[in-house]
């Protein structure tokens, strides 16, 4: 039998109060956004550089941020960086993403 076990990856993930769960440590050097309850992918975007890092999300004004630092792997083969990158969260209208 074969089992799928998806990307390789190394470093953390982080989930938010709502259920988000942030992922970017994967070799495919994309940040994606996921649905705790339903496994779906809701959101990705492509890294300048390899994301092997454990994402950070904090509270600012009553907005949610995540945060993640790109700097790339040797041994996972990405690409080599060093910026820090931040993304607002969609304010929802209950308060909870």
């Amino acid at each position: 039998m074969q089992i799928c076990i998806g990307t390789p990856n190394n470093g953390g993930a982080v989930v938010t109060a709502g259920g988000l769960i942030f992922i970017a440590a994967a070799t495919d050097d994309l940040f994606k956004a996921i649905d705790m309850r339903t496994g779906k992918i809701l959101w990705q975007q492509a890294l300048p550089a390899g994301g092997q890092a454990t994402p950070m999300v904090y509270e600012q004004n009553g907005r949610e941020y995540v945060v993640l630092m790109t700097g790339g792997h040797h041994f996972m083969k990405t690409p080599i960086g060093d910026q820090v990158i931040a993304w607002a969260l969609p304010v929802a209208k209950d308060g909870v993403l």
